[in-house]
């Protein structure tokens, strides 16, 4: 009997690493992808993460960050057919990820507020109302579940910030979103993949450009 117990506990421990497998790889595929700038290496991080959601199937964190970085690769691609292909993919994985944990949570909300931003940017003359109110419709669902989620403040800081002054936008009206995510990031604890922490950085570096005074 001891002997039954006894393997079945090592079964356990066994069992337990494997699921615990996947943090490593994914944190430094994520990393390597998220601190570049080059397209290429973006490309070549994204199908790493696709080889990792594929490995780890059931884990809801491997389908976030492959949806992530095929969203933060249509921004990078010039042509438009091939931006909504990359969203489609994002959008399939967030789907995927959303049905294995059985709901929305907030940062699931975050990245379809995300997806829906790179949408309208494909052509925003055409997709503004569609898109815009999806992106709206995620960042409020988000802001129910967890207001303290910073990413929720640093993607309506991008909005405004790219938004032309004619339309509400511009330096000075995305300073406030920056200035509460920057707070939000400082509480977070980081370092740990299957709690989001992406933004941070960025964050920064916009704030620093909403106190820079435009050249006249």
């Amino acid at each position: 009997m001891k002997k039954i117990v006894l393997m079945g506990a090592m079964a356990l421990t066994v069992m337990g690493a494997k699921a615990q497998d996947f943090k490593p790889q994914l944190e430094k595929t994520f990393l390597a992808f998220d601190t570049t700038q080059d397209m290429t290496t973006k490309v070549e991080q994204s199908n790493k993460l696709s080889l990792i959601a594929k490995k780890w199937g059931n884990e809801w964190v491997t389908h976030y960050y492959l949806a992530y970085s095929k969203a933060n690769l249509s921004y990078m691609e010039k042509d438009a057919a091939k931006r909504d292909a990359y969203l489609d993919e994002a959008e399939k994985e967030k789907e995927e990820a959303v049905s294995i944990l059985k709901k929305e949570n907030d940062e699931t909300f975050v990245l379809g507020a995300m997806i829906a931003n790179a949408r309208m940017a494909v052509d925003p003359m055409n997709r503004w109302q569609k898109y815009g109110q999806l992106f709206s419709q995620n960042l409020e669902s988000a802001k129910e579940v967890n207001p303290n989620n910073p990413r929720m403040y640093y993607l309506q800081g991008t909005s405004k910030y790219f938004t032309p002054k004619a339309y509400g936008g511009g330096k000075k009206a995305a300073q406030p979103y920056f200035e509460k995510a920057e707070g939000l990031y400082a509480k977070e604890a980081g370092g740990d993949i299957t709690k989001p922490y992406w933004g941070k950085m960025e964050t920064a570096y916009f704030l620093a450009q909403c106190k820079t005074p435009d050249k006249e």
